[in-house]
């Protein structure tokens, strides 16, 4: 088993909700790693989207079927109801247009599933008082050079889902790889959801 996939806390949570064989899109896949994973666990059948050419060579690398493609776009290329589950793993927060993704990942879909990083998170929210954009693990990147371009919070993601159509089926909200239900959304740095079209 790939060892950066056992340091994922997240990729265990996801492949928790996957069922044995399921059909699984990973919009975003990077390197292929979260296909491999589920693969290897969950004997899933899987395709991956990404854009960068460096990721492309590595899902290849991988054994991961891979389509280079840009999500701003939307998945006009695949039949609705195509696959069981449409994920996007910490990539929520770094499209310009998250509504249309959502809605394009129900569409090709039947459940969609999403991390991302919480900045509502405690140190994050200590940054901010102190006039500084958070910078941390599970936001890496300086203000002036990060891709994330819509952050939000659980609380958020929450109400966009209430207000857009979409039912959360569960949550797992998560730090240092442990899950977290005592306030999730000042304690809990990663949420990971599950959910479908209302």
């Amino acid at each position: 088993m790939n060892t950066r996939a056992m340091e994922r806390a997240d990729f265990r949570a996801i492949a928790h909700w996957i069922k044995p064989a399921a059909r699984v899109l990973d919009l975003g896949c990077g390197d292929g790693t979260l296909l491999r994973y589920l693969a290897d666990e969950r004997e899933s059948i899987g395709y991956g989207v990404e854009i960068d050419d460096d990721g492309i060579l590595a899902c290849v690398n991988n054994g991961v079927n891979v389509i280079q493609g840009d999500l701003e776009r939307g998945l006009s290329g695949f039949a609705d109801g195509s696959f069981d589950y449409v994920i996007l793993s910490q990539t929520l927060q770094a499209v310009r247009s998250s509504e249309r993704v959502v809605r394009e990942m129900l569409r090709v879909g039947r459940e969609g599933v999403v991390t991302f990083p919480n900045f509502g998170y405690w140190p994050n929210r200590l940054q901010v008082m102190r006039g500084k954009m958070p910078l941390s693990d599970n936001l890496p990147y300086a203000w002036f050079d990060t891709p994330n371009i819509h952050l939000c919070t659980i609380t958020d993601f929450e109400n966009f889902c209430r207000t857009h159509g979409v039912r959360i089926l569960e949550r797992i909200v998560m730090r240092d790889g442990k899950k977290v239900s005592v306030l999730p959304n000042v304690l809990g740095s990663l949420a990971v959801y599950r959910f479908e079209r209302a």
